[in-house]
């Protein structure tokens, strides 16, 4: 063997493989390791005392541990977004179901209107609902939300799910109503018009005046190019 091949060979610390668990500390100047972490293939590679890694998968499926930044992303196929929607209003709304608007601040007392549904065009689920009232004449009335659709050719209002919510509301306080309290899946399919409901026990909530509803819906959104 030459001198110059002996000195390249001596030089580079030789590629190592070690099993799942060794730390990378370990890694010497050049060297390598190959892992298995929480069931994704790891590969370290020490190179001018800085440690890099690459991950990969063997069903296509890629996770970034953290921050992910690109210049310019473009999706070919699908992802999934989270979505928000403003219903704020302004109305003694009595013990009268209503419907909150997604557009505009006018709360109807029907889905078919332009400003009460919404057009989902991927398949949507609620992820939260976000309420904040005004000063109440008596908050401790049970409020019942609701979640309706309205498919594709037909004009039938059908329920999807419901919360009602029990407790004090607190007035300038938010209230969140989580995927979780509705009492069944709060999934909207695409091509639907999407309604979101709010009724009273009592009309002694307001009183006869007027309460501002701060209301945000959040949606997890399944986007389809």
């Amino acid at each position: 063997m030459s001198r110059d091949i002996r000195r390249i060979m001596n030089s580079v610390e030789p590629p190592q493989t070690f099993s799942e668990g060794t730390p990378a500390s370990s890694l010497q100047e050049g060297g390598t390791i190959v892992s298995l972490d929480n069931g994704r293939l790891a590969v370290r590679r020490k190179h001018k005392g800085i440690i890099f890694k690459t991950l990969m998968s063997r069903d296509g499926n890629e996770i970034v541990d953290k921050k992910l930044s690109a210049n310019e992303l473009e999706y070919r196929r699908r992802f999934i977004d989270y979505r928000y929607f403003n219903h704020n209003f302004k109305d003694d709304i009595g013990t009268t179901k209503h419907y909150l608007p997604w557009s505009g601040v006018g709360e109807q007392t029907t889905g078919l209107n332009e400003q009460s549904s919404f057009l989902a065009p991927f398949k949507m689920i609620c992820h939260k609902l976000i309420i904040r009232p005004e000063n109440m004449n008596d908050n401790t009335q049970t409020i019942t939300f609701g979640i309706e659709r309205i498919d594709n050719g037909d004009t039938t209002q059908d329920s999807i799910a419901t919360f009602a919510h029990t407790t004090d509301f607190v007035a300038s306080t938010v209230t969140v109503i989580n995927n979780s309290d509705w009492s069944a899946s709060p999934v909207v399919p695409a091509n639907a018009l999407a309604t979101m409901t709010i009724q009273t026990s009592s009309s002694d909530l307001q009183d006869g005046e007027s309460t501002v509803f701060w209301i945000t819906s959040v949606w997890k959104t399944f986007i389809e190019v």
